[in-house]
């Protein structure tokens, strides 16, 4: 079939110690950790580097200060694995690692790799929790708490900002090559993509809005809305600062919750994202749609600004 999910990302760093402790707070499992470099994983068995002296092989980072330095993805089968490599490499060096990834850079510059995905099934048992409507009760006799440490399911899409001049070489580059398919396309924007082996809304996103290359944010999933409230809060109380207010998007539906990263962007805890299946058709946006369908308002914003 071809590319399944975000296999790793790896991050070029500057303070490994305030990282760490972001990463542990966010709910992501200890790995291993040295003097300059540790990892972190998801349920799922996907894989975060943040390292403070990342590989020389890798390509230069496109940004000032820390960043997203490579993003790997995971292919089912080593036959279509051969077949991805062999169709990046016609025109740019494609390197094999001793860790099995295959790496090169994309269209933009990033770090770009491609390996055999290790799936792991995540412990759904702490799932969605049940909804109560009239007419549908769901939940009997089982009063709710609060969820608990967030433990994120796993990377479900990455955002990447490029810049505008050779925007079109660069989405090509993923759809043609690599196997990707546009579910959202926003002409005054960037592209929202669906990899072959998923049914998320979108696992990747190159926005060309800002007209510069760097890292946008990394998304993690979560079972449910509970989670993307209380993860959130709880990051705010280890002193971490929100990027935006809790709300749902516009394109592929999903509650969401950012926090500024000290390695670099955002990340999203994220629930509720559209599943899409071969028969939807892309859809093409003249306009860009609203960043939202909501976002959490209280009283204190109405009596700040009476007119909105």
């Amino acid at each position: 079939m071809g590319i399944q999910r975000i296999e790793s990302v790896t991050y070029g760093i500057d303070d490994l110690d305030a990282c760490v402790r972001f990463f542990t707070d966010f709910g992501l499992t200890p790995g291993t950790r040295t003097a300059t470099r540790a990892t972190f994983e998801t349920l799922a068995g996907q894989t975060l580097h943040l390292d403070t002296h990342p590989d020389p092989s890798l390509p230069p980072a496109l940004e000032e200060g820390p960043t997203l330095r490579e993003v790997v993805w995971g292919v089912d089968t080593e036959a279509e694995l051969a077949k991805l490599v062999a169709r990046v490499a016609v025109d740019r060096e494609v390197t094999l690692a001793g860790d099995g990834v295959h790496r090169t850079r994309d269209e933009t510059g990033f770090g770009l790799g491609l390996t055999l995905a290790r799936p792991k099934a995540p412990d759904t048992a702490d799932g969605p929790r049940e909804a109560n409507t009239s007419g549908r009760v769901r939940r009997w006799n089982t009063p709710l708490g609060p969820v608990g440490r967030v433990r994120p399911l796993r990377m479900c899409h990455v955002a990447l900002n490029i810049p505008k001049a050779g925007q079109e070489e660069a989405v090509a580059f993923y759809l043609d090559r690599l196997g990707f398919r546009a579910t959202d396309v926003v002409k005054p924007m960037g592209t929202f993509m669906q990899c072959e082996g998923d049914d998320d809304q979108h696992n990747f996103l190159l926005c060309h809005r800002p007209d510069r290359a760097g890292v946008n944010h990394v998304s993690y999933e979560v079972p449910g809305f509970d989670d993307v409230i209380e993860g959130g809060n709880h990051m705010i109380a280890q002193g971490w600062q929100e990027a935006r207010r809790l709300g749902r998007h516009t394109v592929g539906s999903n509650v969401f919750r950012f926090v500024h990263a000290p390695c670099g962007g955002r990340v999203e805890y994220a629930a509720d994202m559209d599943r899409v299946d071969a028969s939807y058709e892309t859809r093409v946006h003249e306009t860009t749609p609203p960043h939202h369908i909501w976002t959490l308002r209280t009283s204190r914003d109405a009596s700040q600004n009476p007119a909105s």
